[in-house]
């Protein structure tokens, strides 16, 4: 778990310091969807690989984790080193997403070699340190009122090493892990052929539609209710809480899903994400304590559902091919995050963004959609 925790704090590293990169390389909070977009794009390009060659399957994914942790560190360290403009900067943000390829899926595909009964609780542990991981940039940048950018980008890379060298020397491959898997170019149909796979795939697309355009704005969120309700805060340290507590939703609905099933946990928890999108206007109108309060159980559901859908998937995958299963559906899910974030990107200029955030609502519509088979399919 801390491996996980470790590492992908490198993923918001960019956009925790993008407030102090306006006079060192004139970038500015204007610029928040392109710099996540940049590493959502490094990502997508790198499960693609993974997924199309069956990296994931044919090498011992400890191993895997260990090299991608050990570059992603040094991508992220350059930012300090190389990076003086916003196209320097996305260029190092999609290096490090291409890396975290060898992360996320990666540790998921761990976690399923030792896991068999009860892998949406060890998914939803394995997430929960992801969600915490994703917060952790925040909570560097609001040590002390304000680190200085510098100190947040040597103190994450310094742990995505730490978390990448726990793992190589800590954890052994599990007993229920199957490598050597050779290419298969049919890979991408024969995955998408399982009908189990293909509802639990569509429910985290709609899952994923909401989910990182929420984290990526919510700075911009804070600033937008906090100028018209005027108050001393720290936008850095509340944007920490809030991601870091879906880290509860993870955790808790892991807990749940050995009793109920993942599919019904991940269906109640979308069902409630939904939700919150359809009433944030309503909450912009309230009183600090409340908007804040609703943020955080926002925060808490809008991820809870994730660990299921890959716990679903990795049951439902061929075995020979869950590494490359979790792998290709991460990236076609990590390219919805792209399009979302632009589409909404669109209305910021047009309409208040708390309407704006309406919109987020049409992907857990869909998901819940099609989910509903897998939802039949557990009380029969």
């Amino acid at each position: 778990m801390f491996s996980q925790f470790a590492v992908t704090s490198l993923w918001f590293a960019g956009n925790a310091i993008i407030a102090d990169l306006q006079s060192a390389m004139n970038v500015g909070l204007e610029d928040t969807g392109i710099v996540t977009s940049a590493i959502q794009l490094g990502f997508i390009s790198g499960t693609l690989i993974f997924a199309t060659f069956s990296i994931s399957d044919r090498y011992s994914p400890r191993k895997i984790f260990f090299i991608c942790s050990i570059l992603g560190s040094l991508s992220n360290l350059l930012i300090y080193f190389i990076a003086n403009n916003l196209f320097s900067l996305l260029v190092l943000r999609f290096i490090t997403g291409f890396l975290l390829t060898g992360i996320y899926p990666i540790g998921m595909k761990i976690a399923a070699g030792w896991y068999k009964d009860k892998l949406g609780n060890a998914i939803g542990l394995l997430v929960g340190s992801l969600v915490l991981g994703t917060a952790f940039p925040h909570l560097i940048k609001s040590v002390g009122g304000s680190l200085p950018w510098e100190q947040v980008i040597f103190v994450v890379s310094g742990f995505a090493l730490a978390g990448g060298l726990l793992m190589y020397f800590m954890v052994e491959d599990g007993p229920y892990i199957s490598s050597g898997t050779k290419f298969n170019p049919r890979v991408i149909k024969t995955i998408f052929s399982y009908k189990k796979l293909r509802s639990s795939a569509l429910g985290y697309f709609g899952h994923m539609w909401e989910l990182y355009t929420f984290w990526a704005l919510l700075p911009v969120i804070l600033l937008y209710y906090f100028k018209s309700n005027p108050m001393e805060v720290n936008i850095s340290f509340l944007s920490f809480l809030i991601i870091a507590s879906g880290t509860v939703g993870c955790i808790v609905g892991g807990v749940i899903s050995k009793k109920t099933g993942s599919a019904k946990v991940a269906f109640i928890q979308l069902t409630l994400s939904g939700f919150c999108c359809l009433i944030s206007p309503l909450m912009f109108n309230t009183s600090a304590p409340v908007f804040l309060t609703f943020l955080i159980f926002w925060g808490i559901v809008i991820v809870g559902d994730s660990p299921q859908y890959s716990a679903i998937i990795a049951l439902a995958a061929p075995k020979e091919l869950v590494g490359s299963g979790l792998t290709l559906v991460n990236s076609i899910g990590f390219a919805i995050t792209i399009l979302s974030l632009w589409f909404i990107y669109q209305f910021l200029d047009m309409i208040d963004i708390s309407y704006a955030l309406m919109i987020l609502a049409v992907g857990p519509a869909i998901g819940l959609i099609s989910m509903r088979s897998l939802i039949s399919e557990n009380k029969s």
